[in-house]
């Protein structure tokens, strides 16, 4: 967007509400009555609140509270960029109790700024599954990754560390290879070992390096890449791969081969 905008993105999510900024405005004191996480994209800022001043700056992961009184004005003549999603409390209340196996159902962002480049990429993640138009599998990409960025900023002092199931695991990678075109959900994948969402994205990136959804894709791309090689339609072989459509299956296929399943098809037919 062009810089001295403030958009309102619209968001695949009810209760959710994703804002993309760049401006030099300086916002007075104030509150939400959301939950809110971002990242600064560019330049740097500076915030008042009941937890002191604040600066952030370029990838620094931001949050605050409902009800939380802060403002913000940028530092330096040129101001800064930002993406923001809000949430209705209501929306985190499933995923706090899933981190904490039931015991809370709210929960409170510890820091209102955070320089930690994995939360980082995790928000730019989430960010784009919760504002992708075309859909596709960002329900399960966007549910991992508020998992794992909750479980990063939310206060949970002294609670120890679940242990996940190696056959829950290996369950639920079976599940993903019996039919990677399912149009599956991390619930149903944790419930089929019996473990929580969190523990399924933690214990499955251990065991395989991938998250459920980072897997699900290179499985959908290789049953792509093989219906391609066999003479398959492009159009053809995104649906039968499970991708939304062919667009969304380009996408991927060249940020994973580094080539258009255009290309590759010539290639090999």
């Amino acid at each position: 967007m062009t810089r001295g905008g403030f958009k309102i993105v619209r968001c695949g999510m009810k209760g959710v509400d994703a804002v993309s900024a760049d401006t030099t405005h300086a916002f007075g004191r104030h509150i939400h009555d959301q939950f809110g996480i971002g990242v600064i994209l560019r330049g740097a800022q500076k915030s008042s609140s009941g937890r002191g001043i604040v600066k952030a700056q370029a990838g620094d992961v931001i949050a605050v509270n409902p009800g939380e009184v802060h403002d913000g004005s940028p530092l330096g003549a040129s101001g800064r960029a930002w993406r923001m999603l809000y949430f209705d409390p209501g929306v985190l209340a499933d995923p706090v109790r899933v981190l904490t196996e039931g015991s809370i159902d709210s929960a409170e962002f510890a820091y209102p700024a955070m320089r930690d480049a994995a939360s980082a990429a995790c928000f730019l993640s989430l960010f784009r599954a919760m504002t992708d138009p075309h859909g596709g599998d960002s329900e399960i990409e966007g549910r991992e990754n508020l998992l794992l960025l909750l479980a990063r900023l939310i206060d949970r002092r002294n609670r120890q560390r679940p242990h996940e199931s190696t056959k829950a695991i290996a369950q639920a990678r079976e599940r993903i290879d019996d039919d990677p075109s399912a149009p599956l959900s991390l619930a149903e994948l944790a419930a089929i070992g019996g473990i929580s969402q969190f523990q399924l994205v933690r214990g499955f990136s251990k065991a395989t390096g991938l998250t459920p959804h980072a897997y699900l894709v290179q499985r959908r791309l290789q049953r792509a890449r093989n219906m391609i090689t066999q003479g398959a339609a492009l159009a053809d072989a995104a649906h039968a791969a499970g991708f939304a459509d062919q667009s969304h299956m380009t996408r991927l296929f060249v940020r994973t081969y580094g080539m258009s399943p255009g290309l590759y098809a010539a290639a090999m037919n």
